[in-house]
């Protein structure tokens, strides 16, 4: 019976803090549609936050890469005077990665709503070439 107390403790938890992520998510980083993310991302830092073959494999016009995994080692890249509009695939991964610059001090955080493959605009491949 104990055990079963302690798994409904974990439980709840488990959820609270779900709950409290989910929120603090929603009140950092703004979800913009395809055209509120289109009005505003040349004037911002448009990150790409995908790994570097999702990128290559196309990716929206003028867009940085810089991956979740890399994104503690590479914050000396972006600047807190200006928005950054950041996607991944779908959205969870930005979602992260604004909770993370959210921690550093970044307050103009944007995301374009259902990522990257909801995208109709202009988009660039990069060819690798192998020798």
């Amino acid at each position: 019976m104990t055990e079963l107390y302690i798994l409904i403790g974990i439980l709840v938890i488990f959820i609270i803090f779900t709950v409290y992520r989910y929120f603090k998510q929603k009140k950092i980083l703004n979800s913009l549609s395809e055209s509120e993310f289109r009005e505003g991302y040349r004037k911002a830092q448009l990150i790409d936050v995908r790994e570097p073959k999702e990128y290559d494999g196309g990716h929206i016009l003028g867009a940085r890469n810089i991956p979740m995994t890399q994104l503690k080692q590479r914050l000396t890249e972006l600047r807190k005077d200006q928005p950054i509009y950041l996607y991944c695939q779908n959205g969870s991964r930005s979602m992260r990665a604004a909770l993370i610059l959210d921690k550093k001090g970044y307050k103009d955080l944007y995301q374009l709503q259902g990522g990257y493959k909801k995208w109709s605009g202009k988009i660039k491949k990069t060819k690798k070439l192998d020798y």
